[in-house]
This record gives structure tokens, C-alpha cells and sequence, in this order.
């Protein structure tokens, strides 16, 4: 302590570049200080910091860590303290640029596997961004000095050290209900929970809070499911949909994809309060849509697609500017091709001509001048031959009421289980519309080839997050603003890591396929942390949260470069 207290006030008034001789580690009362990343401008991006607690200044219990679920929990509850902490104690320091901004990777409604506070029952590690005061481009000691000696420890007295065992006792109960919902969803073959009295509105479309006054969620009699929790006194009930072909249906503004996005969002766990917390979905589901425009890269879209005009092989397909059917055909086979046991589409966020060829258009466009074979043709084969389920929101077309298990019908918020009503409706108008196809074909197995990750721009390398939808890879963008199940922008910052780690350890020279690769990946992050895949793991490993396999999958799907197609593509 004594001896970082004399280099600031040694540096104080220098030049700023005079910080960097702070790199290091400092021991204080009850933590060590560990300045890994010292910024060169005030305005340039934070310094980065690592306070880390012994077990004996912030004990540990056993049981809070002693499943990867637990643990997880655990510190998130500790990073939403320290958050909480930091809002309070902000804007003391003064200076120019980011002066005195502290900050940590602040967790969303989403339970997430982060960097920012990790544990291990030896001590407990807290990554910051803080920003060195500065007068212009001089650095002001003094503000550093009531930085790291006055402002960090009140936000750990607090935070850390005023967190009660019940608080962390609260989320690991949480962590553990949560998997035995998923438990009872494997043994039952269901693909999605949504427990009765869940709040699924949203406040808005740009808060992900949960909407106040909403009407609760109530399960229909035919779907309601009772399971027995633990640290719970009364069984939790909900609806359950197997696995199969679900379609939801109802009139505009009745709930329909409201109910679809909780489910969505349901393939990770939520905090108490958010109100989804206890909706779970398969792990794998993954959301399609039509994305007009996208770039695709020798993909096999003839099941859905094939005997184009200009004879283009559909089996091995690439174009820089995809139509809305060839967008979402090529969304459903990667997904596919990345292990999806779940599909999930909004008929609102979907190409027409994908979804349905009614009666009428078959007569009028022969199958023989008609390259598309809509979802609805091999919706069933999904099903039957892949056991791959389907969740449809469906307002347009009753013909999917042939194919479907089961009908959900919202009306006024609330879900009516409709499938006798719907089948007896399909058997007294049936559908004159003729099947297309006999079986689904085959899905994509590529090889992702070295060339595909280039991050050179000029002589440097860089691979960077720009917010929660875009990467820049050397000279390219990849956008991911239609990757709808990408839900922080710390998981953005993972892919942008993950992208960089693999072109400098030639990870590609492996030759593997799309999903041994994506499995590699999952590996190393479940076995040696999300920060192996940094420049530096054992320092701070800047503010990354676990993506999936299937955003992971999406990004690499989108790469681009500034020639275009052919060296760097994505083969069979």
C-alpha cells in the first residue's frame, strides 16, 4: 500500500504515460491489488485492475461452489453487489477524459458464465476497468490516490464485504431448482417449461425488465405439469410442450410472439425477479429467421432449394446478398449443421414463400418452376427423421395444423391448449395443397479453411467487439444484428476472443468440421475457463461472458473479406 501511495504522489503531475510505472501488485488490508493494463491517454480505454480476496477476509463456503451451477451463481451475485457499489460511489473523481470511471462487466436479467468475479474456495478475484485521473494529459496523483485508497475499498466494504451468506444461499437455491427443471425436461422429453405466474413482457423494446401490471402466465389444463422442487415448499406447476411440432397461435397483440421470445430467451437461466426464471427451453433450440441480404458461404440449401433457373448448385451455395427464402433456408441448415434439437420461428420474421406454397399458387406455379420447397413440406420430416421439434408462431395458415402435436392458442395473454379444435377444423376444410417433398435431404458438413481468419489491418492484427451486433476482424465486419439469441455484449467480446485464439494457434490447420470445431471450442472453455482463450489468462482477462455453440457458429458462418468468395470459404 505504502509503496503505490509514494509512486503516485512521486508521478504526480507528469506526463501520463508516467502511469505505466504503476504496473504490478500492491498488498492491502484485505486484498492485493494487481494493476495489469495501465492506459496510455485519459481518453483512451480504461486501465485494467484485479482486486483478489483470500479465503479468510471473504470466506467461501464449500457447498456455493461445489457444482459448476453453484458456482456460476455465486459470483454472479457478487459482480450485481459490486455493480450496485460502484452506481453509488460514482463521479467523485475529477479530471479529464475517463478520469475516475470505475467499472465491471455488470451482469444482465441473464445468468451468465462471466470473467468478471471468479472463486475457486482459496480467494476470490474481482476484474475492474478503472480510468487514471488526469488534468489534460497530466496525471493527478492526488484523484488516483482517493481512487484506489478511499473509492475501491468503500465500494468492497459495500459490496463484498457486506454480502450476507443468505443472499449467496438465495441464487445457489435458484442455481439448483433451475436444474432440476432441466433434469425433469430431459427424463420427459419436453423442449420447454414456462411455469405458471412467469411475467414474460418486457418493459420495453429496449429494456429487458420485467413489464409491471402484466397479465401472469397460466398454463392450459392439457400442458400443466406439477414438479417438485428443492428449497421449496409447494410444487412448481407450469406448462410443458413435448418434443414435436408446436404452433402458437392467436389474434395481433394477443401474446403470441411474446410468448416465443421467453422462450427463446429460456435456453439460458434467469434472475429471481425477472420473471422468466423459472421458462427453460432445450439448451439447443436456436431462433430462424429471414435475413435479406446476409452473406452465404457453400452452404447446402437443396433441401429447401434447388433447380434454379441459372442451374447454381444448391448443395454447395454462396452468394454475397441472399434473398428472404434463401436467407432462412440458410439459417435453418446451419443451425442444423451446429447440433440445433430446436427450431424456433416467428412467422413475423419469416420469408412468405419459406413458409407455405398454398393450393392456389401450387395450380397456377407448377413444383417443376418452383425451386422453393417451403418449411411446411419438411416441418414433419424435421420431426420424424432428424428429432428435431419445432415452436411455430402461426397467425396466417392453418395448414399447419395437419403437421402440428399440439396448437396453443393465446387469447387476452392466456394459453389455450386448441389441438382437438385445430384437427377437427383441418379434417372438416382439408387441405387441397399437395406435398412436395418425401424426406428432408442432407445437411451441410464443412471445413472451415485457415484462410477464413485473416485479422490483419495494416501491419497489426485486431479482432474487437463493437457493441452486442457488430465484430471487426482486421479489415472486416461481421454483423451479428440478426443473431437474435446473442443477448451481452460481453459474449460479443468472447466470439471476438475466441476468433483471434483460433487464427493464432492455427486451430484450422485441424481440418476439423463446423461442429467438431464448435465441440473443441466448448471444451476448453468448460475445462481450462473462458480466459485460455486471451493473450494473457493469467492477468485481467478483460469482460467476457460464455456464448453458445450456435452464436459462435453464426459468426463464423458470416465472415466476409474484402474479395469476396472464393479463398476463404467455408467447404464441404
Amino acid at each position: 500500500m505504502q509503496k503505490l501511495r509514494s509512486q503516485l504522489r512521486n508521478i504526480d503531475g507528469k506526463s501520463y504515460k508516467g502511469y505505466k510505472s504503476l504496473q504490478g501488485n500492491y498488498q492491502f488490508q484485505s486484498y492485493k491489488l494487481a494493476i495489469d493494463y495501465v492506459q496510455g491517454d485519459p481518453f483512451a480505454s480504461p486501465s485494467k485492475i484485479r482486486l483478489i480476496i483470500p479465503d479468510k477476509d471473504f470466506p467461501i463456503k464449500k457447498e456455493w461452489i461445489q457444482s459448476k451451477q453453484r458456482k456460476i451463481y455465486t459470483e454472479d451475485v457478487i459482480a450485481r453487489h459490486i455493480a450496485r457499489a460502484i452506481r453509488k460511489n460514482q463521479a467523485t473523481v475529477r479530471g479529464s477524459g475517463k478520469s475516475g470511471l470505475l467499472s465491471i462487466d455488470a451482469p444482465g436479467q441473464e445468468i451468465l458464465e462471466r470473467t468478471a468475479v471468479t472463486t475457486d474456495g482459496s480467494h476470490t478475484t474481482i476484474c475492474l476497468s478503472v480510468g487514471l485521473p488526469a488534468n489534460g494529459r497530466r496525471i493527478n496523483g492526488r484523484e488516483a490516490e482517493k481512487l484506489f485508497f478511499q473509492i475501491i475499498p468503500d465500494i468492497l466494504k459495500q459490496s463484498v464485504f457486506s454480502i450476507k451468506n443468505h443472499d449467496i444461499e438465495a441464487v445457489v437455491q435458484l442455481a439448483d431448482q433451475q436444474e432440476v427443471i432441466r433434469e425433469k425436461m430431459k427424463e420427459n422429453n419436453w423442449i420447454a417449461f414456462v411455469a405458471d405466474g412467469a411475467i414474460l413482457p418486457r418493459e420495453s423494446g429496449i429494456s429487458n425488465r420485467p413489464l409491471k401490471k402484466a397479465v401472469p402466465f397460466q398454463s392450459p389444463e392439457e400442458n400443466r405439469v406439477s414438479i417438485e422442487l428443492p428449497h421449496r415448499d409447494e410444487p412448481l406447476t407450469g406448462m410443458a410442450l413435448k418434443q414435436g411440432i408446436t404452433v402458437i397461435v392467436g389474434g395481433g397483440y394477443h401474446g403470441k410472439s411474446t410468448l416465443l421470445t421467453a422462450i427463446e430467451r429460456g435456453v439460458y437461466h434467469h434472475i429471481k425477479g425477472d420473471g422468466r426464471e423459472y421458462v427453460l427451453t432445450d439448451s439447443n433450440a436456436v431462433k430462424v429467421r429471414a435475413e435479406d441480404g446476409r452473406k452465404v458461404t457453400n452452404v447446402n440449401i437443396s433441401p429447401f432449394i434447388n433447380n434454379l433457373p441459372h442451374g447454381e448448385d444448391t448443395m454447395d451455395f454462396s452468394t454475397e446478398n441472399a434473398s428472404g427464402s434463401t436467407s432462412q433456408a440458410t439459417n435453418v441448415m446451419e443451425a442444423l449443421e451446429a447440433g440445433a434439437s430446436t427450431l424456433l420461428i416467428d412467422e413475423d420474421t419469416s420469408a412468405t414463400n419459406f413458409m407455405i406454397r398454398d393450393q392456389r399458387m401450387q395450380e397456377l406455379v407448377v413444383k417443376e418452376k418452383e425451386p422453393i420447397t417451403p418449411f411446411i413440406d419438411k416441418i414433419s420430416q424435421l420431426r420424424d427423421e432428424l428429432n428435431v421439434s419445432t415452436v411455430l408462431v402461426m397467425g396466417g395458415s392453418g395448414d399447419y395444423f395437419d403437421a402440428a402435436d399440439q396448437v396453443i392458442m393465446l387469447d387476452e395473454y392466456i394459453p389455450h391448449n386448441v389441438t382437438q379444435k385445430a384437427k377437427g377444423i383441418a379434417s372438416q376444410f382439408p387441405s387441397e395443397r399437395k406435398h412436395e417433398d418425401e424426406s428432408f435431404g442432407t445437411i451441410s458438413d464443412r471445413v472451415l479453411l485457415p484462410e477464413s481468419l485473416d485479422s490483419r489491418k495494416g501491419k497489426k492484427s485486431k479482432v474487437q467487439a463493437k457493441g452486442l451486433d457488430k465484430i471487426l476482424m482486421g479489415k472486416v465486419d461481421i454483423d451479428l444484428q440478426q443473431v437474435e439469441q446473442l443477448v451481452d455484449v460481453s459474449q460479443t467480446r468472447m466470439i471476438a476472443q475466441i476468433l483471434h485464439h483460433l487464427e493464432q494457434k492455427g486451430w484450422l490447420k485441424q481440418k476439423k468440421s463446423l461442429s467438431e470445431l464448435l465441440d473443441e471450442i466448448e471444451k476448453q472453455m468448460d475445462t481450462r475457463g473462458l480466459p485460455s482463450f486471451t493473450p494473457r489468462p493469467n492477468e485481467h482477462p478483460g469482460e467476457l461472458a460464455r456464448p453458445r455453440r450456435f452464436e459462435i457458429a453464426a459468426t463464423l458462418n458470416r465472415l466476409r473479406t474484402a474479395k469476396g468468395l472464393s479463398p476463404h470459404a467455408l467447404k464441404r
